[in-house]
Formats: C-alpha cells, sequence, structure tokens
C-alpha cells in the first residue's frame, strides 16, 4: 500500500470525506449510547436540541465556546510556522492570574480604561509563558512540545500555590478562590440575566484580526513559509528565529484572552478549575479548523455545542457525559483521515 498525491481533488472529495467523516462519528455515538441503554436514534436529535434548540441553549453553546475560539486562535497561528505550542493551558491561565490580580481593585482606574489595559497585561503574561520554551528551542534546540507539555503542570501548581497564600479571598470562607472582580472589571453582558458575555464578540474580533495578519501581511507570510519549509525560508532571507519569536507572542496572548475572558466575562473570580482543559480541547479545534481562523470559530462551535448537548442528552436518557469526549476523539480521528484521503489516494500493490 501507497499513498499517491492528488493533483486537483474534485469538490466532491473535498467535501464528501469529511462529511461521511462527520456521519460515521455519529453513527459511532449512536452504537454507544446504544450500548449504554438509550435510544440510538435519538442520540444526535437530543444533542442538537441541548446545544441549540432554545435560546438557553444557544447562548451556554456560544459561552462554551469563547474560550475554544481563543485557545484555538493559539493554536492554529502557532502550528502556522510549525511552533507546536500544546501549552496554551498555562497561558490561559497566566491570563487569567493577571485578571484577577488586577481586577480586584489593583487599578484604580477609569472603567474605559481599566478593562483594556487588564486584557493587555494578561496578554504579556500568557505571551512571556510562550517565549521562554521558543527561546529555548531557538537558541538552543530544546524541543518546545515537551517545555510547553510541562510548562502546564508548572503553572497549574503555581495558580494552587497563589490561591491558598497571596490571592485567597479572605471572605471565601476558606475555598481556595481569589477575591470577586470589582464591577468595572467585568465583561459586561451581551443578553441581560444570561451568561453570555462580550468576551464572545472579543473572540470573533480576535478571529477577523488573526486572518488579516495571516492573509495581508508580512508577518503572515512570513509565517506560512517558515512553517512550509524553515530551511528555504532562512534561505530567502526571512529571520526564521525572530519570526518564531513573534508567533509565540501572538499565540500565548490569544491564549491568555481565554483566561481573562473567563474570570472577566464569566466567573468573576480565578479558581483552579476555572478551566476543564480549554487549551487542550483548542488543539483540537485548530486541528479541525484546518489552522484557519475563521474555520476555528465554526469548529469552537462544533466542539462546544457537542459538549452542551451532550450533557443536556445524557441527563434526558441517562448516559455518561464522557460520551461527548469520545464523540471529539472520533470527529479528530475521522477527519485527519478523510482530508489526508483528499490529497492522497491509496493505491494498494
Amino acid at each position: 500500500m501507497r499513498l499517491e498525491p492528488v493533483a486537483q481533488p474534485t469538490l466532491a472529495r473535498t467535501i464528501g470525506l469529511p462529511a461521511l467523516a462527520l456521519a460515521a462519528t455519529v453513527a459511532i455515538a449512536s452504537l454507544l449510547a446504544m450500548v449504554a441503554g438509550a435510544p440510538p436514534l435519538s442520540v444526535l436529535g437530543l444533542i442538537l436540541k441541548g446545544a441549540f434548540g432554545s435560546k438557553f441553549a444557544l447562548l451556554e453553546t456560544l459561552n462554551r465556546a469563547t474560550p475554544l475560539i481563543f485557545t484555538g486562535l493559539a493554536v492554529a497561528v502557532a502550528f502556522r510556522a510549525r511552533l507546536w505550542n500544546i501549552g496554551a493551558e498555562a497561558q490561559l491561565y497566566a491570563g487569567a492570574v493577571v485578571t484577577a490580580t488586577l481586577g480586584t481593585g489593583a487599578l484604580a482606574w477609569p472603567s474605559g480604561l481599566l478593562l483594556p489595559s487588564i486584557a493587555l497585561a494578561a496578554m504579556l503574561a500568557g505571551a512571556f509563558v510562550l517565549l521562554v520554551p521558543t527561546v529555548l528551542k531557538t537558541r538552543f534546540g530544546v524541543d518546545e512540545v515537551v517545555t510547553t507539555l510541562l510548562l502546564n503542570f508548572v503553572v497549574l501548581l503555581w495558580v494552587s500555590m497563589l490561591l491558598e497564600g497571596p490571592l485567597k479571598d479572605p471572605m471565601g470562607m476558606g475555598w481556595p478562590k481569589s477575591a470577586r472582580l470589582i464591577p468595572e472589571a467585568r465583561l459586561p453582558r451581551i443578553v441581560e440575566g444570561l451568561r453570555l458575555h462580550w468576551g464572545f464578540g472579543l473572540a470573533l474580533i480576535a478571529a477577523a484580526v488573526i486572518w488579516v495578519v495571516q492573509a495581508r501581511t508580512t508577518l503572515g507570510y512570513e509565517m506560512r513559509a517558515v512553517g512550509l519549509n524553515r530551511a528555504a525560508a532562512k534561505f530567502a532571507g526571512i529571520p526564521v528565529g525572530p519570526v518564531l519569536i513573534k508567533t509565540a507572542l501572538l499565540s500565548g496572548g490569544l491564549a491568555a484572552l481565554a483566561g481573562f475572558s473567563e474570570v472577566a466575562g464569566l466567573k468573576g473570580s480565578l479558581t483552579l478549575d476555572i478551566s476543564p482543559g480549554f487549551g487542550y480541547t483548542g488543539i483540537i479545534v485548530a486541528m479541525l479548523a484546518l489552522l484557519n481562523p475563521f474555520g476555528v470559530v465554526v469548529a469552537a462551535l462544533f466542539v462546544a455545542g457537542v459538549f452542551v448537548g451532550a450533557d443536556s442528552m445524557s441527563r434526558a436518557v441517562g448516559v455518561p457525559t464522557y460520551l461527548a469526549d469520545i464523540m471529539l476523539a472520533t470527529a479528530l480521528l475521522l477527519m485527519v483521515l478523510a482530508l489526508m484521503l483528499t490529497r492522497f489516494r491509496v493505491r494498494w500493490e
């Protein structure tokens, strides 16, 4: 068996294979639901209803998608330049720590200036967290997969220490959480009375900005060139090291905005479980989106819909919510296979 490149993939091949991958994902999830004791044909309908079937469900899906858009963009930007950022979780928590520190009254600034300043400070913190592994990579050749992955645990332990010490809320009855943010440091709600906040709008703006950067700027061209062939880019005069540094600053800052939006928009304070793995799920989102910024938005909505819908489905028919994790893993594997088969043809010998 060998893979033969397809010179011009047909439209049917380009669209049909990913659609077939999603259909296979639904079929596998239905089979697993049947094994768990639920009606197999009702799984997809219940997930769709739980994720998009009402105003409350739709807004909750958008709410869950907000940090996934930020972390998906962070991973997409880094992976485009072949900078393997596996540490979006650490960058998210770095942004959350800065938000909780500055948003509790440390900055006595007007409200119109306070939120942008906190967001910028959070981005700088996330950028610094990714800058360290990137410098180690460019200067000493240290594998960034290892360093960014291990930094997730280091930063999480650091946050745990802060919540048991300097950032611990004295009025929190012993719970490891920070003090509440002052009202001026909170992102306003898009719909009054519901949890959706303007962090979602900020995420859409970020996706548009990243698309412009990648498609219309010199930096975007350099990032693509370095990602496609680092040696050729260096031969053409592109400064590979500085391009990777700029990529790291942008990627880390985007991931930190996820922490900022969760603290300032949704939670109102910092806790150790503020992220149920948004940084890792962002990798799935970016891969499903083929590293396209607008595709990241669609993929984040899909992943968020699966999680929110699976929660509703599990309550309705009594199956474990872990079915959502299996659906996402299956969707990613089958989608990668489908995308490979759009560009390569299998020849049996």
